[in-house]
């Protein structure tokens, strides 16, 4: 009887992933556009898009994560002016550092500063993002404070490697909920100073 139950359990747990994997998968993704791909990072274009920010004195991925999104989703699932809910996006943006950190949801593409409903909560922000050239670098599985640390090194390094200048602060962009054990997506980026008529990088 133990063996059954073990057999159906872990028959769920594989269904529930399956279909969480294929839920993420349909989730709207901010939209760029890839400039260049190297062996391990990429060149992307981000237009200006509309995002629902709030900032902190948390200095820890664990610490922002835990905080932020319980504010952030509470404006998309109605805690605004309008009781309005709103879809969730991919990726959410984490900008950690020991100063004042930020956390923010993209809001989908129909939506502009002027027909967002106003949050209850005064933490909330809306505003626009400014286009940017970005260098990403992408890793799998659960991302953690040193993971991020580790991928925001190796990137840095790959940068100097390249002769590309960055400038401000490295980010953390998630693409899957904290229960997607598998196919999960997590970047670095950083912005950079990309000339567009480079059509070839040479280390």
């Amino acid at each position: 009887m133990t063996t059954v139950i073990l057999g159906v359990s872990v028959a769920l747990l594989i269904a529930f992933q399956i279909y969480t994997t294929m839920s993420t998968a349909q989730t709207a993704t901010q939209a760029y556009k890839v400039i260049r791909t190297e062996k391990d990072f990429e060149i992307r274009f981000y237009p200006v898009v509309t995002m629902a920010t709030i900032t902190s004195s948390a200095t820890t991925y664990k610490d922002l994560g835990s905080s932020g999104f319980r504010k952030l989703a509470g404006y998309i699932f109605g805690g605004n002016s309008s009781k309005q809910k709103i879809a969730m996006t991919a990726p959410v943006h984490m900008d950690i550092n020991d100063s004042a950190s930020s956390m923010s949801f993209v809001m989908p593409a129909e939506y502009y500063k002027d027909n967002l409903p106003i949050p209850n909560d005064s933490g909330v922000e809306i505003k626009n993002s400014t286009e940017e050239f970005v260098a990403a670098i992408r890793f799998g599985g659960f991302a953690s404070g040193e993971r991020i640390k580790k991928y925001e090194e190796k990137l840095s390094e790959l940068l100097k490697k390249y002769k590309l200048i960055h400038y401000g602060n490295f980010r953390f962009l998630g693409y899957n909920p904290p229960y997607q054990l598998f196919g999960r997506r997590n970047e670095i980026i950083v912005t950079i100073n990309w000339d567009s008529k480079k059509s070839l990088l040479i280390p």
